[in-house]
């Protein structure tokens, strides 16, 4: 036993010895375990034992001086390879080291140009300073200076500074007028010539492509007559035929001494053209009572709405209108029966439609929108002896209460200036109704208001101080105003014609454009002796 404890005790040495591998360890149980089988099962197995006990020595030795050169080994290559590493660490060391030492010799370097910077500097300051001492010694100097050349200025000139100064600002502002003067004419020339150009070429293309009647007179509806047999008896006994057409048409009949002629006056232009075919029919009837007077004039009447719907619903197509109300159709219509200037309401209205849509196509608009802004523009003339206002806002009134877009109903109502613009659409409408109201044959004026409006133009043109006289030319379209040299320069006389047609756009009323021409002359005369 004791010689099995000794054996179990170096064996137990050997397992637990650090360089032995798990090889030997595994081996040498398997041997222990076979021989303490054999111990517990009988003595036999003790000689057995004491084999594998002898085996398992040998073995053991074996494996530990095979472990031990393999440790060897194994040291000998972590040396070789400990020793590689720490002489490539030593070479970077000695080149960061050589790095660091170049840079340490750059920043001296530095150090020293800086150095003899901030020297310079320092000198530069130094010198700057002493140059602005001398600066502010020489300030002062320069402003006694200069007060004593104001003093002797003052009373050699005899004129104190502040007076001086007024002449100056005098002078300076004549000549800043005068050069105003020319600037303004300069600029105000080249925008009129550039506008004119472009302007010419859209109304020249849009009065091209459309072109209507000329206008003749609608003053008065006169009712031609068989005889004078028949004034008598449209008259009728005690004037009841007279006063029943009256009291049924609302018009005046006026019955003078114009041979077979009845002439109907009547504010209303569609009681004027029902009266009209109501006296046709009695005419053309002869039977004329107050009886038979209410019955044809239930017909004309009838007519006549059946030729408004008809005229209203013909410009709705012919300008290619859709979308607008039944009601609109029917004021529409109303116009065909009124006139401005002698010229159809109804007509100028397609004719602004069709100038509308050419100009809105050209300066990339809706054109549809447009059309219908020209269209629509003067409805509120078929409603205005009827309602009180102008018939632009009578016009808006009528559009709003029929559902009409906020700028068709803004342009309609600013298209006399009586509201603010808020589209390109409100200027758009009022350059096409002056154009369609100013084309040549399109209105005739009475002599009284051609008369007025010339003398109202000479009135403002010689209102101005500096002007000699004054004409208006061409049928009112042009003034010339002509000026004395003397008070008015060539500058003030360009403003002065602006300032004239300031005057003529805020007080008059007038179709298209005039033209302000003013004329100074200077003349210079001497005589040889």
């Amino acid at each position: 036993m004791n010689e099995f404890n000794t054996f179990l005790n170096d064996l137990l040495k050997v397992l637990l010895s650090k360089s032995v591998i798990g090889l030997v360890s595994g081996m040498a149980l398997g041997f222990l375990i076979h021989w303490l089988i054999a111990k517990f099962w009988g003595q036999s197995a003790v000689s057995a034992a004491e084999k594998v006990r002898e085996d398992a020595k040998k073995e053991a030795e074996h494996i530990l001086r095979e472990a031990k050169v393999a440790a060897k080994s194994e040291l000998l290559k972590i040396k070789d390879e400990f020793e590689v590493e720490a002489k490539d660490r030593k070479q970077e060391l000695i080149s960061f080291e050589k790095r660091l030492i170049q840079r340490e010799d750059i920043l001296e370097k530095k150090a020293d140009v800086l150095d003899g910077k901030m020297a310079t500097v320092e000198k530069s300051e130094k010198e700057i300073e002493l140059a602005r001492e001398r600066v502010t010694n020489k300030e002062v100097d320069l402003k006694k200076e200069i007060s004593k050349q104001i003093t002797e200025l003052e009373r050699i000139a005899e004129l104190t500074r502040d007076s001086a100064k007024e002449m100056l600002l005098e002078k300076i502002k004549g000549e800043v007028q005068n050069e105003t003067g020319h600037l303004i004419r300069n600029l105000v020339d080249e925008a009129k010539e550039k506008a004119e150009k472009e302007s010419q070429k859209i109304m020249i293309y849009a009065m091209q492509k459309y072109a209507s009647e000329c206008a003749y007179e609608h003053t008065t509806a006169t009712i031609p007559l068989p005889n004078d047999e028949m004034k008598g008896r449209i008259i009728g006994r005690d004037g009841r035929n007279i006063r029943a057409i009256e009291a049924a048409s609302g018009v005046t009949l006026m019955i003078d001494d114009t041979p077979e002629a009845v002439v109907i006056s009547c504010f209303d232009p569609v009681k004027k053209e029902t009266a009209r075919l109501l006296l046709e029919k009695l005419i053309s009837d002869g039977r004329i009572h107050p009886t038979r007077i209410e019955e044809l004039y239930a017909k004309a009447q009838k007519e006549v709405e059946d030729q408004v719907f008809s005229a209203g619903e013909a410009a709705v197509l012919e300008t290619g209108m859709q979308g607008i109300n039944t009601a609109l159709v029917k004021l529409l219509g109303r116009l065909k029966f009124r006139f401005s200037y002698s010229q159809n309401v109804l007509r100028h209205s397609v004719e602004a439609a069709y100038f509308m849509g050419i100009i809105a196509a050209e300066l990339g608009l809706d054109v549809q929108k447009a059309k219908r802004i020209g269209l629509l523009h003067d409805i509120g003339k078929a409603m205005d002896h009827e309602i009180e206002g102008s018939h632009a806002s009578i016009g808006a009134d009528i559009l709003r209460k029929n559902n009409e877009a906020k700028d068709v109903i803004n342009a309609v109502a600013a298209h006399h200036e009586e509201v603010e613009k808020e589209t390109l659409y409100a200027v758009l409408v009022s350059v096409c109704d002056a154009l369609s109201a100013s084309r040549p044959g399109a209105r005739s004026e009475t002599a009284d208001l051609y008369l007025k409006r010339l003398d109202q133009l000479e009135k403002i043109a010689c209102e101005f101080t500096g002007v000699e006289s004054c004409y208006a030319l061409q049928a009112g379209r042009e003034v010339r105003v002509i000026v004395q040299p003397g008070k008015v320069s060539d500058a003030e006389a360009q403003v002065l014609a602006r300032d004239v047609c300031q005057r003529i756009e805020k007080e008059m009323n007038y179709p298209g454009q005039i033209k302000v021409t003013v004329i100074r002359e200077t003349r210079c005369v001497d005589y040889a002796k």
